[in-house]
């Protein structure tokens, strides 16, 4: 017991992800909604910007336009990959409170502690990683606009609904695959949790049951194949052009599969009967 903590402190984990999470995703949405709002120029629009480069060259007005446009629709794809993970740890806040009942004797590490604090902490950074600065600017900017000014002589704070969700409506395929890759691993982790919450009725009991049904019939842990699946659709949804996310769907990969391996030789050593078709995490892998 000595360096252990109660595994029901699998909570803070969760705490502090909707804490960082929504911060960040507050604090990006805020600057994408005042300054890369509308995300695709108004037809108007063209003419204004071509008027101010008569005579320059026609490539490079291309060029500017095009960088621009890049530049939005990067900040919205950030918006929405942390809509996605706004998702994910609210839900797994939902779970861990509601859904498992930790056994009284169940104890973690408290490295694994820890690093899973550092890793709730990590994961929103690292998705919000590409336009997390100039977002820090544009606030810190605000905020002493607001100090000099006052109150009384700043504009009021007016939210466009349609004007918020229209951008988030018009990003591109990858964003949306990525979605129903997300919904599709989630809806699978949840009947997972959902099975392992129910293998102990009574919450005392020390008690272990094999799991069966959903993805239990292929891997041992399939609560970790899904969540694999769920950080697959978060990297497709970034459009995969964000090494900060690469690095981070390469932990989980690494830190899922460990786990899943010592998980699957602990259900062999329990149980005789466990079926041995079963993999660790990934069918036909590992």
């Amino acid at each position: 017991i000595k360096f252990t903590v109660p595994q029901k402190y699998f909570l803070h984990f969760y705490v502090v992800g909707v804490a960082v999470t929504t911060s960040l995703l507050l604090a990006i949405c805020f600057y994408a909604y005042m300054k890369m709002t509308p995300l695709l120029p108004e037809p108007s629009s063209y003419s204004t910007i071509a008027s101010h480069l008569i005579g320059s060259n026609s490539f490079s007005f291309g060029s500017v336009l095009s960088r621009t446009m890049e530049h939005k629709y990067r900040v919205w794809r950030t918006v929405f990959v942390l809509l996605l993970m706004e998702i994910q740890v609210l839900r797994r806040l939902y779970e861990t409170e509601n859904v498992f009942h930790y056994s009284p004797s169940a104890r973690m590490h408290i490295v694994g502690y820890l690093t899973g604090l550092f890793y709730y902490t990590a994961a929103p950074l690292s998705l919000a990683s590409s336009c997390l600065p100039e977002a820090i600017d544009f606030i810190r900017g605000q905020i002493v606009e607001f100090i000099v000014k006052g109150r009384a002589r700043m504009p009021d704070l007016v939210i466009d609904s349609p004007s918020l969700l229209k951008p988030l409506l018009k990003l591109g395929w990858c964003q949306w695959i990525g979605a129903i890759v997300f919904i599709w691993g989630s809806l699978h982790q949840i009947r997972c949790h959902a099975i392992l919450g129910s293998l102990r009725e009574n919450k005392d009991s020390d008690e272990y049951v094999i799991p069966c049904g959903d993805w239990f019939s292929r891997v041992s842990c399939p609560h970790y194949l899904a969540e694999l699946v769920i950080y697959l659709g978060m990297l497709i949804a970034s459009g995969g052009s964000d090494i900060s996310v690469w690095f981070l769907f390469i932990f989980v990969i690494t830190n899922l599969s460990f786990a899943a391996v010592q998980t699957h030789r602990w259900y062999l050593q329990k149980f005789e009967d466990y079926p041995r078709s079963r993999y660790a995490i990934i069918p036909f892998v590992l």
